[in-house]
């Protein structure tokens, strides 16, 4: 394994804060090439909100780094050897180990996109996005916040949704009832007596079906729409 990797300062009053609320978010950066991971852990090790713990070159590194180093996010890349990222997320959903995964891949077919987010992924983003929306990502991602790229919510759209667009199912308005009130993943998941991993379904299929690529919009889009009123329950 690649081993980690200098973090940045960044004390415990950062602005985005890692899971616990204070300090920086704790980053693992899986990828099986070099470059890539030099450029990632240059522009993360540059802001302070972001402390990287680790690289890995692979998927089965990954597993072995995230359950030693305890990241907030991982960034996992998808064709790796040893292991693949799909097969690394679902076996750290296996383990139980509480990061969150944002996928960040050049790929995003149909057979990419669906099976990352079906293993547990929290979000997929693509390798041309632009460092703003990367790190806004992450930052999502380390709260809990499902997040998708354009041009994967487009790809996710097609999957849920015929010549007609589909509407929303009744779970997932309730879902985004619960959420537009501030509720978190874990805490809409409790209300509702389902699992985190089944709202983070409802939220990324509302999210393709609504044409938007986080929470915040698709809240807003839902509204717009009259879908959700001010006098939700």
């Amino acid at each position: 394994m690649t081993g980690p990797a200098g973090g940045t300062g960044g004390g415990a009053g950062g602005g985005a804060g890692g899971a616990g609320g204070t300090g920086p978010i704790r980053l693992l950066i899986a990828d099986d090439h070099p470059v890539v991971r030099d450029g990632l852990s240059g522009m993360f090790r540059g802001d302070p909100d972001f402390e990287v713990l680790g690289e890995a070159a692979d998927g089965a590194e990954a597993v072995a780094m995230t359950q030693a180093l305890q990241p907030d996010v991982v960034l996992m890349d998808l064709r790796m050897p040893r292991m693949d990222g799909v097969s690394a997320i679902a076996e750290l959903a296996r383990r139980g180990v509480p990061a969150r995964v944002l996928v960040l891949t050049t790929y995003d077919t149909d057979s990419d996109v669906v099976p990352a987010i079906e293993a547990g992924a929290t979000g997929y983003l693509l390798k041309d996005s632009p460092r703003d929306e990367l790190l806004r990502a992450v930052r999502a991602a380390a709260r809990g916040e499902a997040v998708l790229s354009p041009a994967v919510a487009t790809r996710l759209l097609g999957q849920v949704r015929g010549p007609a667009q589909a509407p929303l199912s009744q779970r997932e308005i309730e879902v985004l009832e619960i959420i537009a009130r501030g509720a978190t993943n874990r805490e809409t998941a409790a209300r509702l007596f389902i699992s985190e991993a089944t709202v983070k379904t409802h939220l990324l299929h509302s999210y393709a079906k609504l044409g938007v690529s986080d929470r915040a919009a698709a809240v807003a889009e839902a509204f717009r729409r009259g879908l959700l009123t001010s006098a939700s329950p």
